[in-house]
């Protein structure tokens, strides 16, 4: 629950590095948020989808950063099929261990 409070608090950081550890939990902690609200209300689904998006976007980027990866890499998973399973791919992937062009590892700080 405390990843995914930090993303929120970097509601639109595009910048730096995020771990797997913090997307995968934000990830996984907004599925789960998202399902229990699809069954209460639809409104508040909606809203509630509205308001992550930007820090789901921002929270994508950082972890494209970690790989080494540019953030427009996130615009893979638009290609039908391959795309989706690519972007999972990368989403998986260790990040790179060192400081890279986007910042210093998130691991070692």
């Amino acid at each position: 629950m405390v990843l995914y409070l930090e993303v929120l608090k970097k509601y639109a950081v595009f910048i730096g590095r995020a771990r797997r550890k913090e997307y995968w939990m934000f990830l996984l902690i907004n599925l789960i948020i998202t399902v229990v609200l699809s069954f209460i209300n639809d409104y508040l689904y909606y809203l509630y989808a509205l308001a992550v998006f930007i820090p789901g976007l921002a929270v994508s980027v950082r972890r494209l950063h970690d790989i080494g990866k540019s953030g427009w890499w996130v615009f893979i998973g638009l290609i039908p099929l391959v795309g989706w399973l690519w972007y999972m791919v990368l989403m998986a992937m260790n990040g790179q261990s060192g400081e890279n062009q986007y910042g210093p590892n998130p691991k070692e700080s």
